[in-house]
């Protein structure tokens, strides 16, 4: 297993700027980028957007994944203002996801509408899938703990699908959250020697 070194940031493109969401996504990036971390993100706006300035604020490391969607209306977009230092271009919404989580080691999940749901979980079918090799998640701000426990009381919840992710809500938090993960890396390597797994979304 690697460590990590590619954080993908998924959440709303509707945060605007200056909203809480919109700062917190910012520092967190920011945060990660001091620590020498590359930011991945869908190369939208709101939270994306937050996420690339966060990063180049403190002269980070930033890579895009988009697509220019001409036939679905609902969706944003590239954003003209997200400038990354690398750009990934795709061809609709499903290769942009899943091209977001090959191209990442770990994902920082904040709030979002529709598209947030389907990264987060798609993050988690993938890391119960693949446990033990698996690309962990963090789950950022404390109303997760709400989703979660809906989760667990009306769906059909394994006792240990809670393993693969941390809820944070700070960057401090998170920075240890991952820190965690490296830790532990090795530790599930001993468990579950990797033998003939998806080297797209494992680790």
């Amino acid at each position: 297993m690697r460590k990590i070194k590619h954080i993908a940031i998924f959440g709303g493109a509707e945060a605007a700027d200056g909203s809480i969401l919109y700062q917190e996504v910012f520092n967190v990036a920011q945060t990660l980028a001091e620590h020498d971390y590359t930011i991945v993100n869908g190369g939208g706006p709101g939270v994306m957007l937050a996420a690339t300035q966060g990063a180049e604020s403190v002269g980070g490391k930033t890579l895009s994944v988009t697509f220019d969607p001409k036939n679905a209306p609902g969706f944003e977009g590239r954003y003209v203002k997200n400038q990354t230092d690398k750009e990934i271009k795709t061809h609709n919404y499903i290769e942009r996801m899943f091209t977001l989580m090959e191209q990442s080691d770990c994902y920082v999940i904040f709030n979002g509408g529709t598209g947030t749901i389907s990264e987060f979980g798609t993050a988690w079918c993938l890391a119960r899938l693949y446990y033990g090799h698996h690309k962990p998640f963090i789950l950022y701000g404390n109303f997760w703990h709400d989703v979660i426990a809906a989760f667990y009381k009306n769906m059909m919840m394994r006792a240990n699908d809670d393993k693969v992710f941390e809820i944070t809500n700070s960057p401090e938090e998170v920075l240890r959250a991952i820190n965690l993960f490296n830790k532990e890396r090795e530790e599930v390597k001993l468990k579950y020697p990797k033998s003939k797994v998806d080297k797209k979304y494992t680790r």
